[in-house]
Protein backbone atom coordinates (compact mmCIF):
# COMPACT_ATOMS: atom_id res chain seq x y z
CA UNK A 1 0.00 0.00 0.00
CA UNK A 2 1.49 3.41 -1.16
CA UNK A 3 2.00 5.67 2.10
CA UNK A 4 -0.86 8.02 3.01
CA UNK A 5 -2.86 6.51 0.24
CA UNK A 6 -6.51 5.17 1.42
CA UNK A 7 -7.74 1.73 0.24
CA UNK A 8 -10.96 0.25 0.28
CA UNK A 9 -11.04 -2.85 1.62
CA UNK A 10 -14.81 -3.53 1.54
CA UNK A 11 -17.78 -2.18 -0.03
CA UNK A 12 -20.92 -3.25 -0.52
CA UNK A 13 -21.39 -0.92 -4.01
CA UNK A 14 -17.72 -2.13 -5.30
CA UNK A 15 -15.38 -5.09 -5.73
CA UNK A 16 -13.38 -5.85 -2.72
CA UNK A 17 -9.59 -5.17 -3.82
CA UNK A 18 -6.75 -3.28 -2.23
CA UNK A 19 -7.11 -1.13 -4.89
CA UNK A 20 -6.89 2.97 -4.12
CA UNK A 21 -9.89 4.25 -4.58
CA UNK A 22 -11.28 8.22 -4.37
CA UNK A 23 -13.49 9.01 -1.43
CA UNK A 24 -17.03 9.23 -2.70
CA UNK A 25 -19.12 12.64 -2.38
CA UNK A 26 -22.17 10.18 -1.27
CA UNK A 27 -19.82 8.15 1.60
CA UNK A 28 -21.94 8.67 4.76
CA UNK A 29 -19.01 9.47 6.80
CA UNK A 30 -18.31 12.46 4.91
CA UNK A 31 -22.23 13.23 5.16
CA UNK A 32 -23.30 12.63 8.30
CA UNK A 33 -20.71 11.42 10.42
CA UNK A 34 -21.97 8.20 9.84
CA UNK A 35 -18.89 5.83 11.29
CA UNK A 36 -15.88 5.65 13.50
CA UNK A 37 -12.33 5.14 13.43
CA UNK A 38 -9.53 3.75 15.20
CA UNK A 39 -5.46 4.54 14.74
CA UNK A 40 -2.85 2.32 15.45
CA UNK A 41 0.89 2.03 16.38
CA UNK A 42 3.15 -0.38 14.26
CA UNK A 43 6.43 -1.81 15.49
CA UNK A 44 8.73 -4.12 13.84
CA UNK A 45 5.47 -5.12 11.96
CA UNK A 46 3.25 -5.79 14.82
CA UNK A 47 0.19 -3.68 15.75
CA UNK A 48 0.66 -2.50 19.23
CA UNK A 49 -2.52 -3.55 22.07
CA UNK A 50 -3.93 -5.70 19.23
CA UNK A 51 -6.76 -6.81 21.87
CA UNK A 52 -7.82 -3.99 22.58
CA UNK A 53 -7.92 -2.41 19.04
CA UNK A 54 -10.15 -5.33 18.48
CA UNK A 55 -12.76 -4.74 21.16
CA UNK A 56 -12.91 -1.18 19.90
CA UNK A 57 -13.85 -2.46 16.66
CA UNK A 58 -16.04 -5.19 18.24
CA UNK A 59 -18.04 -2.42 20.59
CA UNK A 60 -18.27 0.61 17.88
CA UNK A 61 -19.52 -1.77 15.25
CA UNK A 62 -21.95 -2.92 17.74
CA UNK A 63 -23.05 0.55 19.16
CA UNK A 64 -23.44 2.32 15.06
CA UNK A 65 -25.37 -1.12 14.54
CA UNK A 66 -22.32 -2.21 11.72
CA UNK A 67 -22.13 -5.62 9.73
CA UNK A 68 -18.32 -5.98 10.73
CA UNK A 69 -16.34 -9.02 10.30
CA UNK A 70 -13.91 -8.26 13.20
CA UNK A 71 -11.79 -11.22 12.87
CA UNK A 72 -11.72 -11.25 9.37
CA UNK A 73 -10.74 -7.27 9.36
CA UNK A 74 -8.13 -7.90 12.12
CA UNK A 75 -6.30 -10.35 9.34
CA UNK A 76 -6.15 -7.97 6.78
CA UNK A 77 -4.93 -5.52 8.82
CA UNK A 78 -1.96 -7.61 10.15
CA UNK A 79 -0.68 -8.10 6.64
CA UNK A 80 -0.63 -4.72 6.22
CA UNK A 81 1.15 -3.68 9.52
CA UNK A 82 3.82 -6.57 8.30
CA UNK A 83 4.09 -4.72 4.74
CA UNK A 84 4.34 -1.36 7.26
CA UNK A 85 6.91 -2.03 9.62
CA UNK A 86 7.00 0.93 11.70
CA UNK A 87 4.16 3.86 11.55
CA UNK A 88 0.58 4.14 11.91
CA UNK A 89 -2.69 2.58 10.70
CA UNK A 90 -5.83 4.70 10.55
CA UNK A 91 -8.70 2.28 9.93
CA UNK A 92 -12.36 4.32 9.19
CA UNK A 93 -15.51 2.42 9.18
CA UNK A 94 -18.87 4.00 7.73
CA UNK A 95 -22.16 2.80 6.72
CA UNK A 96 -22.81 1.75 3.03
CA UNK A 97 -24.78 4.12 0.88
CA UNK A 98 -28.41 4.02 1.42
CA UNK A 99 -31.94 3.60 -0.93
CA UNK A 100 -33.51 6.08 1.35
CA UNK A 101 -33.01 9.60 1.36
CA UNK A 102 -31.61 11.50 4.59
CA UNK A 103 -30.13 10.01 7.59
CA UNK A 104 -31.83 7.63 8.28
CA UNK A 105 -30.87 3.89 7.06
CA UNK A 106 -33.05 0.58 6.98
CA UNK A 107 -33.13 -1.67 9.97
CA UNK A 108 -32.11 -4.34 7.26
CA UNK A 109 -28.58 -6.00 6.37
CA UNK A 110 -28.25 -3.42 3.95
CA UNK A 111 -28.64 -0.34 6.90
CA UNK A 112 -25.90 -2.21 8.91
CA UNK A 113 -24.05 -2.88 5.53
CA UNK A 114 -20.65 -0.25 5.89
CA UNK A 115 -17.70 0.59 3.80
CA UNK A 116 -13.91 0.12 5.42
CA UNK A 117 -10.96 2.43 4.57
CA UNK A 118 -7.59 1.99 5.22
CA UNK A 119 -3.83 4.09 4.87
CA UNK A 120 -0.94 3.97 6.56
CA UNK A 121 1.78 6.44 7.73
CA UNK A 122 5.40 5.97 8.00
CA UNK A 123 6.54 7.43 11.40
CA UNK A 124 8.72 7.06 14.58
CA UNK A 125 6.24 5.38 16.97
CA UNK A 126 9.05 4.07 19.91
CA UNK A 127 10.94 5.97 21.98
CA UNK A 128 14.19 5.28 24.03
CA UNK A 129 11.75 5.08 27.26
CA UNK A 130 9.06 2.86 28.47
CA UNK A 131 7.08 1.85 31.39
CA UNK A 132 6.84 -2.00 31.87
CA UNK A 133 3.75 -3.18 32.96
CA UNK A 134 2.67 -6.32 35.01
CA UNK A 135 1.66 -8.26 32.75
CA UNK A 136 5.28 -7.69 30.74
CA UNK A 137 3.92 -5.51 27.68
CA UNK A 138 5.97 -2.22 27.50
CA UNK A 139 4.23 1.74 27.04
CA UNK A 140 5.87 4.12 25.10
CA UNK A 141 7.01 7.22 26.81
CA UNK A 142 7.51 10.85 25.75
CA UNK A 143 9.70 13.43 26.96
CA UNK A 144 8.36 15.95 29.65
CA UNK A 145 6.36 18.47 27.96
CA UNK A 146 3.61 21.17 29.03
CA UNK A 147 -0.10 21.69 28.57
CA UNK A 148 -2.73 24.40 28.96
CA UNK A 149 -6.66 24.47 29.47
CA UNK A 150 -8.36 25.62 26.38
CA UNK A 151 -11.28 27.75 26.17
CA UNK A 152 -13.00 25.40 23.74
CA UNK A 153 -15.27 23.21 24.95
CA UNK A 154 -16.64 19.45 23.69
CA UNK A 155 -19.93 18.43 23.09
CA UNK A 156 -21.96 16.58 25.63
CA UNK A 157 -23.13 13.30 24.32
CA UNK A 158 -26.56 10.94 24.76
CA UNK A 159 -25.11 7.41 26.78
CA UNK A 160 -25.39 5.51 23.07
CA UNK A 161 -22.54 8.06 21.60
CA UNK A 162 -20.50 8.94 24.71
CA UNK A 163 -16.73 7.55 24.72
CA UNK A 164 -16.60 6.25 20.77
CA UNK A 165 -14.16 7.37 18.64
CA UNK A 166 -17.05 8.60 15.98
CA UNK A 167 -16.16 10.64 13.22
CA UNK A 168 -18.21 13.60 14.41
CA UNK A 169 -15.07 15.42 15.70
CA UNK A 170 -15.77 19.15 15.21
CA UNK A 171 -15.54 20.56 18.39
CA UNK A 172 -12.11 18.45 18.96
CA UNK A 173 -11.08 20.03 15.36
CA UNK A 174 -11.81 23.73 16.56
CA UNK A 175 -10.24 22.82 19.85
CA UNK A 176 -6.71 21.80 18.53
CA UNK A 177 -6.84 24.75 16.28
CA UNK A 178 -7.33 26.54 19.09
CA UNK A 179 -4.03 25.06 20.80
CA UNK A 180 -2.00 25.63 17.48
CA UNK A 181 -2.51 29.03 17.34
CA UNK A 182 -1.70 29.20 21.25
CA UNK A 183 2.01 27.43 19.93
CA UNK A 184 2.35 30.02 17.24
CA UNK A 185 1.87 33.04 19.41
CA UNK A 186 5.24 34.75 19.00
CA UNK A 187 4.59 36.70 22.71
CA UNK A 188 3.18 33.24 24.36
CA UNK A 189 6.63 31.59 23.45
CA UNK A 190 7.68 31.92 27.16
CA UNK A 191 4.63 29.58 28.16
CA UNK A 192 4.98 27.50 24.65
CA UNK A 193 8.62 26.06 24.41
CA UNK A 194 7.49 22.95 25.73
CA UNK A 195 4.07 22.87 25.10
CA UNK A 196 2.31 19.68 23.49
CA UNK A 197 -1.21 19.73 24.39
CA UNK A 198 -4.60 21.17 25.57
CA UNK A 199 -6.81 20.52 28.30
CA UNK A 200 -10.34 20.43 27.35
CA UNK A 201 -13.80 20.88 29.69
CA UNK A 202 -17.09 19.34 27.71
CA UNK A 203 -20.27 21.74 27.87
CA UNK A 204 -20.83 20.66 31.66
CA UNK A 205 -17.84 22.49 32.97
CA UNK A 206 -15.67 19.23 33.56
CA UNK A 207 -12.21 18.70 32.26
CA UNK A 208 -12.38 15.88 30.33
CA UNK A 209 -9.68 15.23 28.05
CA UNK A 210 -6.95 16.17 25.71
CA UNK A 211 -7.15 17.18 22.04
CA UNK A 212 -5.65 14.10 21.29
CA UNK A 213 -5.84 12.05 24.86
CA UNK A 214 -6.77 10.98 27.58
CA UNK A 215 -5.65 12.73 30.92
CA UNK A 216 -4.82 11.17 34.10
CA UNK A 217 -3.74 13.32 36.65
CA UNK A 218 -2.84 12.93 40.84
CA UNK A 219 -4.32 15.54 43.53
CA UNK A 220 -2.70 16.43 46.70
CA UNK A 221 -3.48 15.29 49.34
CA UNK A 222 -4.41 18.41 51.99
CA UNK A 223 -7.12 17.91 54.83
CA UNK A 224 -8.18 21.12 55.93
CA UNK A 225 -9.23 21.68 59.35
CA UNK A 226 -12.73 22.95 61.03
CA UNK A 227 -12.72 26.10 60.90
CA UNK A 228 -10.23 26.71 58.31
CA UNK A 229 -11.02 28.50 54.81
CA UNK A 230 -7.64 28.48 53.10
CA UNK A 231 -4.42 26.53 53.09
CA UNK A 232 -1.74 26.64 50.84
CA UNK A 233 -1.56 23.39 48.60
CA UNK A 234 1.85 21.23 49.63
CA UNK A 235 3.04 19.91 46.30
CA UNK A 236 5.38 17.08 46.57
CA UNK A 237 8.40 17.25 43.95
CA UNK A 238 7.93 14.31 41.91
CA UNK A 239 8.67 15.59 38.30
CA UNK A 240 9.39 12.48 35.60
CA UNK A 241 12.36 13.25 35.33
CA UNK A 242 13.61 12.55 31.40
CA UNK A 243 17.15 11.04 33.12
CA UNK A 244 15.87 8.50 34.95
CA UNK A 245 13.79 5.09 34.57
CA UNK A 246 10.87 5.59 36.51
CA UNK A 247 9.82 2.22 36.73
CA UNK A 248 7.44 2.91 39.51
CA UNK A 249 5.60 6.22 37.64
CA UNK A 250 2.29 4.38 37.18
CA UNK A 251 2.44 2.47 39.98
CA UNK A 252 3.41 4.88 42.69
CA UNK A 253 0.26 6.69 44.31
CA UNK A 254 -3.22 7.15 43.46
CA UNK A 255 -4.03 7.74 39.70
CA UNK A 256 -7.26 9.44 38.47
CA UNK A 257 -8.94 9.56 35.10
CA UNK A 258 -12.13 11.52 34.26
CA UNK A 259 -15.25 9.56 33.33
CA UNK A 260 -16.63 9.08 29.38
CA UNK A 261 -20.45 8.40 30.51
CA UNK A 262 -21.33 12.11 28.45
CA UNK A 263 -18.15 13.29 26.83
CA UNK A 264 -14.75 12.31 25.22
CA UNK A 265 -13.31 9.07 23.46
CA UNK A 266 -12.66 6.26 25.84
CA UNK A 267 -9.14 5.66 24.41
CA UNK A 268 -7.14 2.82 23.62
CA UNK A 269 -4.51 3.60 26.33
CA UNK A 270 -6.64 4.65 28.49
CA UNK A 271 -8.19 1.35 28.81
CA UNK A 272 -4.38 -0.52 28.99
CA UNK A 273 -3.69 1.45 32.09
CA UNK A 274 -7.16 1.13 34.16
CA UNK A 275 -6.58 -2.96 32.99
CA UNK A 276 -2.62 -2.96 34.08
CA UNK A 277 -3.20 -1.15 37.25
CA UNK A 278 -6.76 -3.10 38.46
CA UNK A 279 -5.06 -5.21 40.07
CA UNK A 280 -1.97 -2.81 42.09
CA UNK A 281 -2.17 -1.07 45.12
CA UNK A 282 -4.02 1.89 43.52
CA UNK A 283 -6.12 0.88 40.85
CA UNK A 284 -7.13 3.85 38.85
CA UNK A 285 -10.05 6.13 40.19
CA UNK A 286 -12.78 7.41 37.46
CA UNK A 287 -13.17 10.97 38.66
CA UNK A 288 -14.67 14.16 37.77
CA UNK A 289 -12.18 17.29 37.07
CA UNK A 290 -12.92 20.28 38.03
CA UNK A 291 -11.94 23.72 38.70
CA UNK A 292 -11.18 23.76 41.89
CA UNK A 293 -9.01 20.51 41.59
CA UNK A 294 -6.58 21.96 38.88
CA UNK A 295 -4.85 23.57 41.51
CA UNK A 296 -4.19 20.75 43.77
CA UNK A 297 -2.95 18.78 40.74
CA UNK A 298 0.30 16.91 41.67
CA UNK A 299 0.62 15.12 38.65
CA UNK A 300 -0.32 14.94 34.99
CA UNK A 301 0.26 12.73 32.30
CA UNK A 302 -2.23 12.78 28.91
CA UNK A 303 -1.64 9.40 26.78
CA UNK A 304 -2.46 7.94 23.66
CA UNK A 305 -1.91 4.77 21.42
CA UNK A 306 0.15 5.75 19.18
CA UNK A 307 2.61 7.78 21.88
CA UNK A 308 1.78 6.34 24.76
CA UNK A 309 2.22 8.67 27.95
CA UNK A 310 3.03 12.34 28.04
CA UNK A 311 3.82 12.98 31.35
CA UNK A 312 3.63 16.73 31.90
CA UNK A 313 6.11 19.20 33.91
CA UNK A 314 3.32 22.16 34.69
CA UNK A 315 -0.38 23.42 33.43
CA UNK A 316 -1.23 26.64 32.31
CA UNK A 317 -4.54 27.18 33.52
CA UNK A 318 -7.56 29.67 32.06
CA UNK A 319 -5.98 32.14 34.21
CA UNK A 320 -2.60 32.22 33.25
CA UNK A 321 -1.72 30.88 36.58
CA UNK A 322 0.99 28.03 35.97
CA UNK A 323 0.66 24.54 38.41
CA UNK A 324 3.70 23.17 38.14
CA UNK A 325 3.91 19.31 38.99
Amino acid sequence: MPPNHWLCLHSSGQNENDVAVPTLLDNRGLAYGDGFFTTMAVIDGLILWLDYHHQRLMSHADALQLALDSDSLLTTLQIHAQQLQQGMLKLIVTRAKQDIRGYGYTPSMSGSACEIWLTSSAMTVATTKQLHLADGRSIPVQPTSAAICLSSQIACLPPSLAGLKSLNRLDTVLASAELQGIKAEPLASGIVTSLSEGLLRDMSGQWVEGTMSNVFYQLADVPSPLGASELPVVKPKNLFDDTKNHADYLTNGQWYTPSMAQSGVAGVMRQVIIDALSTSEYPVKIRSLKDEDLPKVTRLFFCNALRGVMPMSNLTLLSGEIVNF
